[in-house]
């Protein structure tokens, strides 16, 4: 006979570096550490969210930093095919398999020249997959939400 609820896991189960590492420090209830590109926070899109406007809760502040144009030299790392990603997570992202490791970059629609700086997150598969970039991204570059243009992808 099975017990409910189950008997909670005995610590040895626990890894060591979960055990020694630090506390991350408080925040608001819904907001999400560091993902605006002038490293401020984004509150999380409410549960009750149905509309891309009802998602997309950077601040007009952000959506100008990451409208700006590059402040340093960048790398072209090459074109991908972008569709909309997760958006239920804030902030201006892209996952392509273009990058290794995360880092800070920039997309740029080749139909309008229009810009977005983003953090690079790398996702697994070949180099010819395509990516996922965040509603915001999308909607700042000029790109329907259901299209499939490619975006040129460039790291700082």
């Amino acid at each position: 006979m099975r017990r409910w609820p189950p008997a909670p896991k005995a610590a040895a189960s626990c890894p060591a570096s979960a055990k020694s590492s630090p506390r991350k420090p408080k925040r608001k209830r819904g907001e999400r550490s560091g993902c605006g590109r002038d490293g401020s926070r984004c509150a999380d899109p409410r549960a009750s969210a149905k509309t891309a406007a009802q998602f997309d809760t950077t601040t007009t502040a952000q959506k100008a930093a990451a409208a700006a144009p590059p402040a340093s030299a960048e790398k072209k790392l090459g074109l991908t095919v972008a569709s909309l990603g997760d958006p239920t997570q804030p902030g201006f992202w892209i996952k392509t398999p273009l990058v290794k490791s995360a880092g800070k970059g920039r997309i740029v629609n080749p139909a309008n020249g229009k810009s977005a700086k983003v953090d690079l997150q790398p996702l697994a598969g070949p180099a010819s997959s395509g990516s996922q970039v965040s509603l915001p991204a999308l909607q700042l570059i000029g790109i329907s939400l259901t299209d499939l243009p490619s975006v040129e992808v460039y790291q700082n």
